[in-house]
């Protein structure tokens, strides 16, 4: 594997987006680019960035209660949750905080909740928080878990996104494609690279990636 690239974020120095360029499969697609957001969601400092900066969009919102957490967000939503409310932003829940909640995945790969968790979605106003958001297929089973618990979708956020929105719900991100012009996804099925012949560098999930050559 070469060496990252990086792209710096505007505003914070922290908040630093590490890639590296090649043919990535992802469990949904094929990708041109590995985004290695390890030290966003793990280090200290560059976690709480993340989620001070993703907070911004939220400061002045509606009320969240639960932040749902995928591919291993919990930090970031963490520090996220903490800069909503020293900002004052008030839950509607009765203890007046903001869980930060995961989903369980069954056996068909469907998240799932069970019942000491139940109360975090049910009638709460739910933030889903992603790493990255490419095809859309995590986020759509995020949002159709939040729904079938009985809780609403009050937003998503993400660290790069593709898309501006899903389901006719914003996603807020702090890189996208204007950031990253180059970037492409293909359907396994009807990838570019392989047709091209360039091999396979890594598979890579929201845990990281396994090169294989």
């Amino acid at each position: 594997m070469q060496d990252y690239k990086k792209i710096n974020f505007a505003t914070n120095k922290d908040v630093v987006l590490r890639y590296i360029p090649g043919h990535f499969v992802t469990p949904n697609s094929h990708v041109n680019v590995y985004m290695d957001l390890s030290d966003m969601k793990a280090r200290q400092r560059e976690a709480r960035a993340t989620g001070e900066e993703l907070a911004e969009k939220y400061l002045v919102s509606d009320l969240i209660d639960t932040i749902l957490c995928l591919n291993g967000m919990e930090v970031v939503g963490a520090y996220l949750a903490n800069k909503l409310t020293k900002a004052g932003l008030i839950s509607a829940n009765a203890h007046q905080t903001i869980y930060i909640a995961t989903p369980e995945y069954n056996t068909s790969g469907q998240m799932m909740f069970r019942e000491n968790i139940q109360h975090m979605i049910k009638g709460k106003r739910v933030l889903i928080l992603i790493d990255t958001a490419t095809t859309g297929a995590t986020l759509k089973s995020a949002i159709g878990s939040v729904r079938f618990y009985q809780g609403t979708v009050a937003g998503i956020s993400a660290i790069f996104s593709v898309a501006d929105k899903i389901e006719n719900i914003e996603i807020n991100a702090l890189y996208s494609t204007r950031d990253m012009p180059d970037y492409k996804s293909f359907a396994p099925d009807n990838c570019a690279l392989c047709k091209a012949g360039e091999p396979i560098d890594a598979f890579c999930n929201g845990f990281g990636y396994s090169t294989i050559r």
